[in-house]
C-alpha cells in the first residue's frame, strides 16, 4: 500500500542520547541502587571517585567549565602559584532567596547547608578555592558565591604567572573593592588595563613590587586609571621610578602614596578631597626634582590635605617655606625626612604656619635644641609625636626639656640622635672621598682625633605621666638613663653601647617590650633584673595569729590559711615583660 508523501518538509530528528549512569539526585550509580532523597531524605552531592577528572575553578566564561583541566597542570603553568586572603563581608548577600537552603556533600551521605560550607570556603586562599572548586559540582557552585560576594583580595603574582591569570581570577569577583596585588614579576600596562576593566567598583588599590622587577607604568598611564576609576579612593603605587611626572585629577581620591620616585619634571594633583599625601624618593643624590615648585600648589588644588610625608634627600629649608606658604589649615600629621639640609629656620616656618600638628616628623634634619624649645612653645596642647631620629645636633637636654613641656606625647624617637664622638668620627671617616683625602681633609680628622682626651657622654633623665613608646636605638652617647614613665610599654635600647647597668633606674610599671639587641651581658642583666624581678623575694600574704597570752606573734599553717575572695581580687599580677636580644 502506497503512502501519499506528506507536505511538510522532511526534519531530521535529533539522535537519542545516552542517559547518564549516575543518579541524578545524589549522584551514585544506578545499579543497583536505591536513592534517598525519592524518600523524602536530603539529596547531597558526593565526593568524586578516585579516577574522576578534576574541573579548572577560575576562568573568564563560565561555559568554559566543561572542558575541565587538572588541578596538576595549572600549577605547573604557575596559575596558582598565589598566597592571598579573600575577605568577604556578607557571603550570603548576592544568593538568591530560595524556599528551601540546598546542601552540599561533605563526603559519604553526610550533607552540609550551603551557606555553612561557602562559611568554610571562603577562609581559604585562591589557590585552596581553585582546587576546592575542582572535588565536585556543589562545592563548585559555593566557591563561585565565594568569589561573587568577595570585598577584598590580596594576591600574589608569581613570575611564571601571565596576565590571563590576573584576569581570571579578577573577573569572578566583580564585586571587589580591595585589592592588593604582590607583583613577583614586571608589571606594566596590560595589567593596569585588566585591573581597571574587570573591577568597575574599586575603591582601594595597592601594588607592592617584589625586589629585581620594575614598574613599568608612566605618568599618563596612571593618571588615566585614576582618572576613568569614579570610586577610588586609595592609590598606593610601589616602584615608580619610570613616572617621569604626575598628573592625577581625582574628586573621589582620599590616600596617594607614591614610593621609588626618581626625577619628577612636573607635579599636578588636582584631588579636592585628598586627605594624605605620600611621596618616597629614591635615595640618589642625582634626582633632579624640584620639591619647593612642587610643594607650593598644594594648598590650592589640595585644599583638605591632614597627612603630608615627605621623604627625600633633597629637602632643605625653600622647600619647607614653599610647603608653609601653601597655608593647609588643616594639616595635623608632617613628616620630612632625611633631610639634612632643613635647619632650625624651617622649624620656625613650621610652627608659624601650622599650629595644630599632633605628628612630627624631623628626623635625618640638621635642627638643634633651640628648634626642639620653639617646637615645644607652639605645640603643647596638641603634639603627641615626635621623631628626631638621625639629627646629630640635638642633644639630651633638648629630648629632656621636649619631655617636660609636652604632657600629651605618646612617643618619642631620637634614635641614633645622642651618638658618641667616636661613632661620629667613624661615620664621618668613612664618608670622605679619596679626592679629600689627597687634599689634606683626611689629616685633620686625624688630628683632631688624636687630641680627644676624654669620651663626652650624656646622662637622660624622663618623667612623664602620658609617654608610652621611647626609642633610643643608636644612642651610644648615653651612659645613664633614668625613666619613670607608668605609662611607658615599649623600650627600644638597641645598641647603646655605652650605657652603664649601675647607672640605669627604669620606674615603669607597664612595661611590656624591652630591645636590648647588641647591648653587653651586663645591660641586659641589669634590665631583666629591674623589669623582670628575677632577684626579689616574693611579699608573703601569709596572716599572722596572736596566741592566747599575746608574748608571741606566729604564722598560721598552709592547712589552716583561708583567704577571703576580696584579698584575691585585690591581689595585683606581676606586669610580664620580654626583653628582646640577641
Amino acid at each position: 500500500m502506497l503512502r501519499r508523501p506528506s507536505n511538510a518538509p522532511d526534519r531530521a530528528t535529533p539522535p537519542k542520547k545516552r542517559g547518564s549512569y549516575n543518579c541524578r539526585r545524589c549522584g551514585l550509580p544506578k545499579k543497583g541502587h536505591v536513592c534517598p532523597s525519592a524518600d523524602g531524605w536530603p539529596a547531597h552531592v558526593p565526593l568524586p571517585r578516585s579516577g574522576h577528572r578534576l574541573r579548572r575553578a577560575l576562568s573568564f566564561d563560565d561555559d568554559r567549565h566543561s572542558s575541565p583541566l587538572p588541578a596538576s597542570a595549572m600549577e605547573d603553568d604557575g596559575l596558582i602559584g598565589t598566597t592571598a586572603l579573600v575577605a568577604v563581608e556578607n557571603p550570603d548577600g548576592v544568593v538568591e532567596e530560595e524556599e528551601e537552603e540546598d546542601e552540599v556533600g561533605c563526603g559519604g551521605e553526610r550533607t552540609l547547608p550551603a551557606s555553612c560550607m561557602v562559611e568554610v570556603l571562603r577562609r581559604l586562599s585562591p589557590k585552596e578555592l581553585m582546587r576546592a572548586a575542582a572535588v565536585c559540582r556543589g562545592w563548585r557552585e559555593c566557591v563561585r558565591r565565594v568569589w561573587r560576594c568577595a570585598e577584598e583580595l590580596r594576591l600574589r603574582v608569581s613570575p611564571r604567572s601571565q596576565v590571563a591569570f590576573v584576569g581570571s581570577v579578577l573577573h569572578k569577583c566583580a564585586g571587589l573593592s580591595r585589592l592588593t596585588l604582590r607583583m613577583e614579576s614586571d608589571f606594566d600596562a596590560t595589567t593596569l588595563a585588566c585591573v581597571a576593566f574587570s573591577l568597575p567598583n574599586l575603591e582601594a588599590f595597592e601594588l607592592n613590587m617584589a625586589e629585581n622587577t620594575v614598574n613599568r607604568i608612566t605618568g599618563d598611564e596612571l593618571g588615566n586609571f585614576a582618572a576613568k576609576k569614579r570610586c577610588l579612593s586609595t592609590l598606593k603605587f610601589e616602584g615608580c621610578t619610570n613616572i617621569g611626572f604626575v598628573n592625577i585629577s581625582s574628586s573621589s581620591l582620599l590616600m596617594l602614596w607614591l614610593s621609588d620616585l626618581y626625577c619628577i619634571s612636573k607635579m599636578v594633583l588636582k584631588c579636592p578631597n585628598l586627605r594624605e599625601l605620600s611621596l618616597d624618593f629614591t635615595r640618589q643624590v642625582n634626582d633632579s626634582t624640584d620639591l619647593a615648585t612642587m610643594l607650593e600648589s598644594l594648598g590650592c588644588t589640595c585644599p583638605c590635605l591632614r597627612n603630608i610625608h615627605i621623604a627625600s634627600l633633597q629637602l632643605c629649608n625653600e622647600a619647607v617655606l614653599a610647603l608653609a606658604s601653601a597655608n593647609i589649615r588643616d594639616l595635623r600629621m608632617l613628616s620630612l625626612v632625611l633631610g639634612s639640609r632643613i635647619t632650625d629656620a624651617a622649624v620656625t616656618a613650621i610652627v608659624s604656619c601650622y599650629t595644630s600638628l599632633e605628628l612630627l616628623d624631623l628626623s635625618g634634619s640638621s635642627i638643634t635644641d633651640t628648634g626642639i624649645r620653639m617646637i615645644c612653645n607652639v605645640f603643647p596642647e596638641t603634639l603627641s609625636r615626635l621623631l628626631l631620629a638621625l639629627c646629630p645636633n640635638i642633644t639630651s637636654s633638648g629630648i629632656q626639656f621636649a619631655a617636660a613641656q609636652l604632657p600629651l606625647l605618646q612617643l618619642i624617637d631620637c634614635g641614633m640622635s645622642i651618638r658618641d664622638t667616636d661613632s661620629q668620627y667613624e661615620s664621618s671617616k668613612q664618608n670622605i672621598s679619596p679626592i679629600k683625602r689627597r687634599t689634606g681633609e683626611y689629616n685633620k680628622w686625624q688630628r683632631l682625633s688624636t687630641t680627644k682626651s676624654s669620651h663626652v657622654y650624656q646622662k637622660l633623665i624622663i618623667k612623664h605621666g602620658n609617654l608610652r613608646k621611647l626609642s633610643l636605638w643608636g644612642c651610644s652617647g648615653l651612659d645613664a638613663l633614668c625613666l619613670n614613665c607608668p605609662e611607658l610599654n615599649d623600650l627600644n635600647l638597641n645598641s647603646c653601647t655605652n650605657l652603664h647597668p649601675e647607672e640605669l633606674l627604669l620606674q615603669c610599671k607597664k612595661l611590656k617590650n624591652v630591645h636590648a639587641s647588641g647591648c653587653h651581658d651586663m645591660l641586659i642583666g641589669a634590665v631583666r633584673n629591674q623589669v623582670l624581678n628575677e632577684f626579689s623575694t616574693a611579699e608573703n600574704h601569709l596572716p599572722c595569729k596572736r596566741l592566747a597570752d599575746g608574748s608571741k606573734r606566729i604564722q598560721v599553717p598552709h592547712f589552716v590559711q583561708q583567704l577571703s575572695d576580696d584579698k584575691k581580687q585585690k591581689r595585683k599580677l606581676l606586669t610580664q615583660c620580654i626583653v628582646h636580644h640577641d
